[in-house]
């Protein structure tokens, strides 16, 4: 009875182990890491009370945003001063986001830098920064006031609005 017990016990882990074995097999080698969402736009517009900032992204996990009141902007990557017009300077942040697809060609095809002539508060939006995931981007404003940063998916969008 105990070689007859040992018997199913041994042929219980053997395809045990044998069914572990074919589950791994079937499991993918790797899951491909989704896709970082890259700019394809910057647009602007003055609204009633504030100027908005609409940075266009495609598909891909919606990034975190945030931004900071600095008195001058940092190229990222070359710690470069970014020269740009304004009293004021606002330095956004995006991350996972990205100015170039996979292959490092650009994704945005306007200016890295431009002035903004019919807004009230920001005189101009440069492109301070595509490194590691991280996009940047700096305004000019005339005047600090409140600043408001926040993302809209369908379609990716990261939106910054500066009062007047």
């Amino acid at each position: 009875m105990a070689i007859n017990l040992r018997r199913a016990l041994g042929a219980l882990a053997a395809t045990s182990i044998m069914l572990t074995g074919a589950i791994v097999a079937a499991a993918p080698a790797s899951v491909a890491a989704p896709a970082i969402p890259t700019m394809t736009g910057i647009r602007t517009g003055q609204n009633t009370g504030f100027d908005r900032v609409v940075l266009d992204l495609t598909a891909g996990p919606a990034p975190a945003a945030r931004y900071d009141l600095v008195d001058e902007l940092i190229a990222d990557g070359s710690g470069e001063i970014v020269w740009l017009t304004g009293e004021f300077f606002i330095a956004v942040t995006a991350t996972p986001a990205a100015a170039h697809d996979d292959a490092g060609n650009p994704t945005y095809p306007g200016p890295q830098k431009f002035r903004t002539r019919n807004l009230r508060n920001v005189m101009a939006v440069a492109v301070t920064g595509d490194y590691e995931g991280t996009l940047s981007i700096g305004l000019g404003v005339r005047s600090r006031t409140a600043v408001t940063v926040f993302t809209l998916t369908s379609p990716n969008r990261v939106v910054i609005d500066v009062r007047h």
